[in-house]
């Protein structure tokens, strides 16, 4: 029993034991529980804070966002509403500027050197082609564009501002062109045709080097010139001759235009327009029919040029440079070939001989050589010098142009004939500073001031000159006078020049200008360096010396015995005088003169001499002034002299009447030849 017992009270406290621990275990559970509760809600509290702030600052957020919105539109459509109504009316209408119609260059008589004609032109709009290169091409197709050009044209339509703007791409088209390009506009997105105004020039490679050309404008032209019409692309400016010279007046005003465009940049309608000044229109002194006479004698030969002036005015008449170029060709811009075998042509058909060629004046410059004689009175007009073909200076020779010589001779018939050796002797004894001297009067070796660009001064050496120019041989020996005396060596003298100089000897020593603008007067002098006084100053030569000159060269055409006697005129009241002129361009080695010297005929073409005659007429009242040079044509009296011949009977037959032309001949005398009887 006791045993029972035991075991039933160790498995009463047993149970009793068990149901404490589970309680506990309990309780802990159940407080677990609540502290995971309590810890959820804590949690939960700490997520709505979160949220609540976020919330707060998210609405802050919106709240302010609508604020600045509101205030941003409030500003827009109330405070600044006119200001961008201007802006949404700039997008509807465009304003484009007109470029005005280019002043026309006339000649004297009213006829039209350059003018500007309607003609139909193609434009594209970069902006509105989706494929611009694609375009290009099918328009090259269409109107035969190189491809150099259309690569130019590519570059630049794409630069910086002008794919929103109308691009010409062809002007002056014909009308196979215009209807090609009709017939294929869907294929053409951003193409279309307009009409304008063309520059001009109707004598084209004839009046090339007097009006000069017209051609787009470069970067550096715009940034120099600041004109807004240089940005757009169809504007001309002018580029050489008196388009250059007289740009700004010729140009004129711009004007502009109010059109109303849709949202594809299609003009709609013109809502308004102010017409530009057109620009000046400028008459020249040049005779048209007489530069296209004088062309066309110049065009019998390689190369050469022709001035006529009047030697009281100084109105340049013909200035004319053979071969010329087409000015046309310019107006669109000028395509890659054409402008390489200009510039590779050996006969420099871009440049103007007139005022830019500097040739050895040769024998046309021996009056130069005779009046610094006289003038110092290095020599009178009764002295004398024999020459039997050939100068000896130390151990060499200077040589006559005619070799068995002249005999003696006065500085009348040696101009008249031209004798080489007299000139040496006349040269060494006067000294190169008095021809210096006497030379820059008569316009030789300086800018004449001709309104024209690109004017070359030549050259009339000096002892300073040398002395400039020469470190270790700076004095003038005899050899060296002596040819200058006879214009070769280191003078150099333009076509113009000779025309000045030939103008200023007969006309009574006055200091003429050449001048090109003859109207209207505000313009006479703009493009040269000096303006033209109303009365040219005397150059301050005894005119005993000028009438001697003016006798001399008479009867280098009119007397038996002077070099020019084939271009005598026979007209009463025409003839002219003159004088010729041979230039050399090579030595002539002792080997070659004893053998015998090589006709010009059998040299290749540029070691030919150059061929120079000056010339003025009427002898008896002198009113024209010519120069020729023939580039590399061999003798003046043969080949100048009867192409100034032409010009200067032209010239006298147009402008002096037959009641003028009743002056008795002979010709007058000088006062020197006076003074002897």
């Amino acid at each position: 029993m006791s045993g029972r017992r035991t075991l039933s009270g160790r498995g009463i406290g047993g149970f009793s034991m068990l149901g404490d621990s589970a309680a506990k275990r309990a309780t802990r559970r159940a407080q677990a529980r609540t502290k995971r509760q309590g810890q959820n809600r804590d949690a939960e509290l700490d997520q709505r804070k979160v949220f609540t702030r976020r919330a707060m600052v998210f609405g802050g957020i919106q709240v302010a966002a609508a604020a600045a919105l509101g205030a941003r539109m409030y500003q827009l459509q109330v405070l600044q509403a006119d200001e961008y109504a201007v802006q949404a009316e700039d997008n509807r209408v465009n304003t484009r500027l007109l470029i005005p119609p280019r002043g026309r260059l006339l000649d004297r008589n009213g006829l039209a050197m350059a003018t500007n004609r309607e003609d139909y032109r193609v434009y594209v709009i970069a902006d509105r082609t989706p494929n611009l290169q694609l375009t290009l091409d099918r328009l090259s197709q269409l109107l035969q564009i190189s491809d150099d050009e259309r690569a130019r044209l590519f570059r630049e339509i794409r630069k910086k501002g002008r794919r929103w703007a109308p691009f010409p791409v062809a002007v002056d088209l014909s009308w196979d062109q215009l209807a090609r390009i009709e017939a294929n506009t869907p294929d053409l997105p951003g193409v279309f045709i307009e009409k304008g105004l063309t520059r001009h020039f109707p004598a084209s490679n004839s009046t090339a080097h007097v009006v000069g050309y017209v051609a787009p404008p470069t970067e550096d032209d715009q940034a120099i010139d600041g004109d807004p019409l240089l940005s757009l692309p169809e504007f001309r400016l002018g580029k050489g001759g008196i388009e250059r010279i007289l740009d700004k007046p010729l140009r004129g005003q711009s004007g502009y235009a109010q059109v109303e465009i849709n949202a594809a940049g299609k003009v709609q309608r013109e809502l308004g327009r102010r017409e530009g000044t057109p620009g000046t229109d400028v008459t020249l002194g040049i005779d048209l029919d007489l530069q296209r006479y004088a062309m066309g004698l110049l065009a019998q030969h390689e190369s050469g040029a022709a001035v006529l002036l009047d030697v009281h005015t100084g109105e340049v008449m013909v200035l004319a440079s053979h071969p010329g170029f087409d000015p046309n060709a310019f107006v669109g811009g000028i395509g890659a070939e054409l402008w390489r075998n200009l510039n590779n042509n050996p006969t420099v058909p871009l440049n103007n001989k007139c005022v830019q060629g500097q040739y050895s004046p040769g024998s046309t410059f021996k009056m130069m050589t005779a009046i610094a004689g006289l003038q110092s009175g290095a020599i009178t007009e009764r002295t004398s010098f024999s020459c039997g073909g050939a100068l000896q200076l130390g151990g060499h020779a200077l040589h006559c142009w005619k070799r068995g010589g002249h005999g003696g001779l006065s500085v009348r018939d040696a101009i008249k004939q031209s004798c080489d050796v007299f000139f040496y002797n006349v040269a060494m004894v006067t000294g190169v500073d008095r021809f210096h001297d006497v030379a820059r009067r008569f316009g030789i070796g300086e800018l004449s001031g001709i309104d024209l660009p690109h004017e070359k001064p030549g050259l009339m050496p000096s002892t300073q000159w040398k002395r400039t120019n020469f470190k270790n041989d700076t004095k003038f020996h005899a050899g060296e006078l002596a040819i200058v005396g006879i214009g070769q060596g280191y003078v150099l003298t333009t076509p113009l020049q000779l025309a000045l100089m030939t103008a200023r000897i007969v006309n009574g020593g006055r200091a003429i200008k050449p001048r090109l603008v003859k109207a209207p007067a505000s313009l006479i002098g703009t493009g040269g360096t000096t303006k033209r006084a109303a009365e040219p100053a005397s150059l301050g030569i005894n005119p005993r010396w000028l009438d001697l000159m003016t006798s001399a060269m008479s009867g280098v055409v009119n007397e038996p015995g002077g070099t020019a006697q084939r271009v005598r005129i026979d007209e009463p009241g025409l003839g002219i005088g003159g004088k010729t002129g041979t230039a050399q361009v090579r030595r002539i080695t002792v080997a070659e003169r004893a053998k015998g010297v090589i006709r010009n005929e059998d040299l290749p073409w540029d070691k030919r001499d150059h061929a120079l005659f000056v010339a003025f007429g009427p002898v008896a009242a002198p009113r024209f002034a010519c120069a020729v040079v023939v580039e590399h044509g061999g003798g003046g009296g043969a080949v100048a002299a009867p192409i100034a011949r032409e010009i200067m009977l032209e010239a006298m037959k147009r402008y002096i009447p037959l009641s003028e032309r009743k002056i008795p001949e002979p010709v007058r005398r000088s006062r020197a030849e006076r003074g002897r009887e």
